[in-house]
C-alpha cells in the first residue's frame, strides 16, 4: 500500500514529543512490512525539504505557525493527484479538517484531546481558539474511523459521540533496544527525575513545590529535570524563589543515550501533567526499572498501574504528590516491588505489536 501521513511535526522537529515518537516508531515498522509511507510535516530550520528517515519519505513545507493552512493547499495542489491508498491525519490541537476535502480512504489518529487543559498551556485568546477548533473538529471527524492511543482517549472519543465501531485502540509502546537497564549503573539515593517537554500544562511547578516538601523530610534528595520548552525559564526562577535551586538541575535537551543513563540512576520518575495521551516518558522510565509517581488524569492512569508500577496522586494536590514521592524514597521494599512491576509492564509493550495492530486497522479502512 501507499500511505500518506499528515502531521504537524516529524521525528526530527525540536517541538516534537511523544506523539512524534509514537507515529515514527509505527510508521518505520509499516515500511519494513513492505509498504510505502510518505509523511508531510512543517519545515524545520536547517533541515532539507525532503529526507528519508528509517524508510519514511519525509516532505517538509511551510512554517509551523500556519501549517494547518498549508496542508489543504498542498493536498489540492500535489497529493490528491498521487495514488495513495489511504491518508492518515494525526489530529493535534488545531486540526486539518481533512474529512471536508479528502475523498479517498481516511484514518484519523488521536493522541489525546486537550479540552480545557489547553488553558493551562497558553494565553487565553490562543487557548480559546484551540479549544473551539477542537470542538468543531470533533464534529467533523465523527464521520471517519479514528485510532486512539490509550483507553482514556478511546473513552473520551466515545463520550464526544464517536461510534465505538469507528474507534480503534492502538497502544503506545517502548523501544527496548534503547530504553533498558544498564548493568553497570544503579539508582542514586533519593534521586527524583522528570523527563519531558517543559510546558505549562505539564505542571512542572507542582513538582517544584512538592520537592520543597520532600527536601524538608529528605535533605539529601535531588531533582533532575530533563527536557526543554518555553516554560523552562519560569520554572528555573521558581526553583530559585523556593530555595531549592541547590538541589535541582535543569539539563535541557539531552541525547537519548545520556538520558537513558540518567534514567537508570533515578529512584523515581514523576509526571505532573494535567492530561496526556499516554505518558510515554513514564513507560520509557519503567523499561529502565524506574517506578513512577503520576497525576491521576487521562493517559497517565493508562501508563501507570497504581500500586503495581508506580503511584497515582490527585492532580493539583501538592501535599499528596510529596507524600507519594517520600513514600517511594523511604520504603525500599515498596520501591523494589514497584520497580519490578514497572519493568515487567514495560516489557509487555512493544512497537512491533502496535505496528501490527495499526496495519490491521489501515487494511480494514482501505477495504471498506
Amino acid at each position: 500500500m501507499r500511505i500518506l501521513v499528515l502531521n504537524w511535526q516529524d521525528i526530527k522537529n525540536p517541538y516534537g514529543g511523544g506523539a512524534e515518537v509514537y507515529l515514527h516508531q509505527i510508521l518505520k515498522r509499516i515500511v519494513q512490512m513492505g509498504h510505502s509511507v510518505t509523511q508531510f510535516s512543517c519545515s524545520i530550520k536547517d533541515a532539507p525539504a525532503e529526507e528519508v528517515i528509517d524508510g519514511i519519505n519525509i516532505i517538509r513545507k511551510g512554517k509551523r505557525s500556519i501549517f494547518n493552512f498549508i496542508v489543504p493547499l498542498e493536498y489540492s495542489r500535489k497529493f490528491r493527484f498521487e495514488k495513495y491508498d489511504i491518508v492518515i491525519d494525526d489530529m493535534n490541537k488545531i486540526p486539518f479538517y481533512t474529512p471536508l476535502y479528502i475523498k479517498r480512504p481516511l484514518l484519523g489518529m488521536v493522541m489525546h484531546l486537550f479540552d480545557k487543559s489547553i488553558f493551562k498551556e497558553t494565553i487565553f485568546p490562543v487557548a480559546s481558539y484551540v479549544y473551539m477548533a477542537e470542538k468543531i473538529a470533533l464534529s467533523v471527524y465523527k464521520s471517519i474511523p479514528v485510532v486512539a492511543i490509550s483507553k482514556s482517549t478511546y473513552e473520551e472519543l466515545i463520550e464526544h459521540g464517536f461510534k465505538a465501531e469507528n474507534v480503534f485502540l492502538v497502544p503506545c509502546a517502548v523501544d527496548h533496544e534503547i530504553y533498558k537497564k544498564i548493568s553497570d549503573l544503579s539508582p542514586r539515593e533519593a534521586l527524583i527525575g522528570y523527563v519531558g517537554r517543559i510546558k505549562k500544562y505539564k505542571s512542572v511547578d507542582h513538582l517544584l513545590y512538592a520537592f520543597k516538601i520532600v527536601l524538608s523530610e529528605i535533605p539529601n534528595a535531588r531533582l533532575i529535570i530533563i527536557g526543554e520548552g518555553d516554560g523552562r525559564k519560569a520554572f528555573q526562577a521558581l526553583a530559585r524563589n523556593l530555595n531549592i535551586e541547590h538541589a535541582t538541575t535543569f539539563t535541557g535537551f539531552l541525547p537519548t543515550e545520556e538520558k537513558v543513563r540518567l534514567l537508570n540512576q533515578m529512584q523515581v520518575v514523576v509526571n505532573t501533567s494535567a492530561k496526556e495521551g499516554w505518558g510515554l516518558t513514564v513507560t520509557e522510565a519503567n523499561a529502565c526499572g524506574v517506578p513512577a509517581v503520576a497525576s491521576d488524569v487521562p493517559g497517565l492512569r493508562d501508563a501507570v498501574k497504581d500500586g503495581e508500577t508506580g503511584l497515582l496522586y490527585e492532580y493539583g494536590n501538592i501535599e499528596q504528590l510529596a507524600e507519594k514521592i517520600i513514600l517511594i524514597l523511604r520504603d525500599k521494599n515498596l520501591r523494589e516491588k514497584l520497580a519490578r512491576g514497572a519493568l515487567e509492564y514495560a516489557q509487555s509493550l512493544t512497537w512491533d505489536q502496535s505496528a501490527k495492530a495499526m496495519i490491521e486497522v489501515i487494511e480494514k479502512v482501505v477495504k471498506k
